[in-house]
């Protein structure tokens, strides 16, 4: 049986080569004879008609015209194999009588993938083990079916584990569950939904590869890929609509609201910023995904409420991409610029009524551009006592995005890792549902000193770095006055007293 099928094997290896070198061979017509002529290798030399016009040696390819004589690096073709090099010598002789030469040079580049093929024809590597017998112990030792069932016993180690306490990683499983359910084979059980949401939400909280967490759950490293894609894929579908919808006029307002009476900024409905997940760099990206701190990213671009709740995300932007460029293509941006999120119209703020009425905003900082509902501060510094307070409140509103980025990489781990793009957009989806659906449900779990006490405070942030802060586009007369009235508005009505004395 086994040789049967290196047979087959090698004679679909020769059929490749005839058909990427010269297909119909029997027909192709003789240079001198005019009819058609098949033309015959010999051991040693390619000849034409009983005249020898090339000569295999260690060298090369030696052509019998001096004109033409030409040393192809060819050596390592011929220690393939017997037939890969009367394959190659047939070739000659219709490399030089029929094509030309920068054709001949492409043809001899499949004459090498194609020897290659046929060398590794009888040393096809067979795998030991159908499944290895460490993994057919998944159920009696496996992590998930022995640390992970104690942990249960003490809901405190069970989030520090998973990030949630069990109740909440069972009202998960229900939501997600249907979505990553394997129907069993006849030849193995599948792995089930409680253990594949394990294998991710693992992932998910440390820094540990595919590798690590397939030896400790005792499940094959290429199997642990593809869970955790299916169910960070999943947690997005099964949450997005339940915890990030999509913002009405209503939902807008209500985080006006909620900015004006937590942060002391009237008429604001949302904090943006940028950050950049460190990956690896695809093969053949070029520059597309380097960044200005030297290494490759994609660029997580994220709205947050005064709750820091996430309430638009955009992944997959371009290391190389500035803020505004992120912004300016994102759907987000489009709808920013064309006037279609639905924002509240303008409003007259509380006790400034002589001021008329203000535009809804989100803050940013000097890396986005001042457009009509968009508000940036004062660039530079030594600014007078009134831009020096605006600087001042819009910060202590946009800080809220900040503190919402140092959450979530500090909560979710995998934020120090680097990954490829595929696996890093589906992740980086995931954490930012699983931090809505974590913060609606009021855990006081999210304290760092009770879920990594080991983490200094100054490296969790790291792991989302800033975006490169240009590009910014010139503002308009308009948003400039829009500006100065806020600005004005913070140093005379809205003043507090503790901010910075005009």
């Amino acid at each position: 049986m086994g040789t049967e099928k290196k047979c087959k094997r090698k004679l679909h290896a020769h059929t490749l080569l005839t058909q990427a070198v010269c297909p119909r061979l029997s027909q192709w017509p003789s240079p001198n004879s005019g009819v058609n002529e098949c033309y015959t290798p010999c051991p040693l030399h390619a000849s034409v008609n009983g005249q020898r016009k090339a000569c295999l040696t260690d060298g090369g390819v030696e052509f019998a015209d001096g004109a033409r004589r030409s040393q192809q690096p060819i050596k390592s073709l011929t220690a393939y194999n017997n037939k890969a090099a009367l394959f190659l010598q047939f070739v000659i002789a219709l490399l030089y009588c029929k094509m030309d030469p920068v054709v001949a040079r492409r043809v001899l580049f499949r004459v090498s993938a194609v020897a290659a093929l046929l060398h590794g024809c009888g040393r096809r590597r067979y795998r030991l083990h159908w499944v290895h017998p460490i993994l057919r112990t998944r159920n009696q030792r496996g992590e998930y079916h022995s640390l992970v069932q104690e942990l249960r016993l003490d809901s405190l180690l069970f989030e520090q584990y998973f990030r949630m306490p069990p109740e909440y990683f069972d009202e998960l499983l229900g939501k997600v569950g249907p979505l990553i359910t394997r129907a069993d084979t006849s030849f193995r059980s599948a792995i089930g939904p409680a253990e594949r949401l394990a294998i991710c939400l693992r992932y998910l909280a440390t820094e540990d590869s595919f590798r690590t967490i397939g030896f400790s759950y005792r499940v094959g490293t290429s199997s642990v890929c593809r869970i955790v894609r299916e169910v960070a894929s999943a947690i997005w579908t099964a949450l997005v609509e339940e915890v990030m919808p999509v913002p009405t006029r209503e939902d807008w307002s209500t985080m006006a609201e909620q900015f004006e009476w937590r942060w002391n900024f009237p008429n604001c409905v949302g904090a943006i910023d940028a950050k950049h997940v460190v990956i690896q760099a695809p093969s053949n990206s070029g520059s597309l995904y380097y960044n200005y701190k030297g290494t490759f990213s994609l660029v997580l671009l994220a709205v947050v409420d005064a709750n820091y709740l996430f309430r638009v995300v955009d992944v997959g932007g371009y290391g190389r991409t500035s803020d505004s460029g992120s912004l300016r293509n994102s759907v987000f941006g489009e709808g920013l610029r064309d006037g279609t999120l639905d924002l509240p119209p303008d409003r007259v703020v509380s006790g400034a009524e002589q001021r008329g009425p203000l535009p809804h905003v989100f803050v940013g900082d000097e890396a986005f551009p001042l457009m009509t509902n968009l508000l940036q501060p004062f660039p530079g510094r030594n600014h007078p006592p009134m831009k020096r307070v605006f600087n001042y409140r819009l910060s202590r509103a946009r800080l809220v995005v900040e503190c919402a980025f140092g959450i979530l990489a500090s909560q979710w781990r995998m934020y120090q890792r680097v990954t490829s793009p595929q696996v890093a957009e589906v992740c980086v989806k995931a954490t930012c549902v699983l931090h809505n659906f974590l913060r609606r449900k009021k855990l006081q779990w999210w304290r760092r000193r009770r879920v990594e006490p080991d983490i200094e405070p100054s490296t969790a942030p790291e792991a989302l770095r800033h975006a490169p802060r240009m590009g910014a586009n010139n503002a308009n007369r308009a948003t400039i006055q829009m500006r100065e009235a806020y600005c004005a508005y913070f140093s005379e009505e809205g003043a507090v007293a503790w901010q910075p004395r005009a």
